[in-house]
């Protein structure tokens, strides 16, 4: 019998590459040569397996981005550093899964929209407040705002009218859409290898 583990595997890579809603049952039952009796075993539509799927994204991206930031000290790396594997991630992403989460799949773009706005106004938001009790980043600066600004809407800004990452490298987006906004917002006392 094939693990829900590998169903979800599976699926993400289908989704992430054709879709979400191109991508059917159908064909995900003839790929892996099952029946789709099989995936409603360990899923009750479509639609919460495409729910499972951003969870299992969204697990894998946290346990990575939890590793890398343990070893740093620094929030504003740490900041630099989630957005750097969350670019990787967004890389694979074809335009068209985001969208068609927003159009077809309202459970499924709840939980990537909740997981977005956990990371950022938590997460990210948490880490800026302490580098500005640090000293890292000026008084003037509305964290929350830049919040909303710069660190929210990342696919938004890297899918608008063409996709980003077809045309800049990972760490050009990563300089222009992250590293610089951050320097902007930091001391002149702060440095940092990022800024460099």
């Amino acid at each position: 019998m094939i693990s829900k583990r590998f169903l979800l595997e599976c699926s993400v890579t289908k989704f992430l590459k054709f879709g979400s809603k191109s991508f059917t049952l159908d064909e995900l039952s003839k790929e892996l040569g099952i029946s789709k009796k099989t995936i409603y075993a360990h899923f009750k539509n479509k639609e919460d397996l495409v729910s499972n799927s951003i969870l299992f994204l969204i697990e894998n991206y946290t346990k990575e981005y939890g590793n890398a930031i343990d070893k740093i000290e620094d929030p504003i790396e740490k900041v630099i550093v989630i957005y750097e594997i969350g670019l990787k991630y967004l890389k694979y992403f074809k335009p068209s899964f985001l969208f068609g989460l927003k159009k077809y799949y309202p459970k499924a773009d709840k939980v990537f929209e909740d997981f977005k706005a956990e990371v950022v106004y938590e997460t990210v938001y948490e880490l800026l407040t302490e580098a500005r009790e640090k000293g890292y980043i000026r008084e003037d600066v509305d964290l929350k705002l830049v919040c909303e600004l710069y660190f929210l809407r990342m696919e938004n800004v890297t899918f608008k009218n063409k996709n980003l990452f077809e045309e800049y490298t990972l760490q050009t987006l990563l300089q222009h859409l992250i590293i610089n906004n951050l320097r902007g917002i930091t001391t002149s006392t702060y440095s940092s290898p990022y800024f460099e």
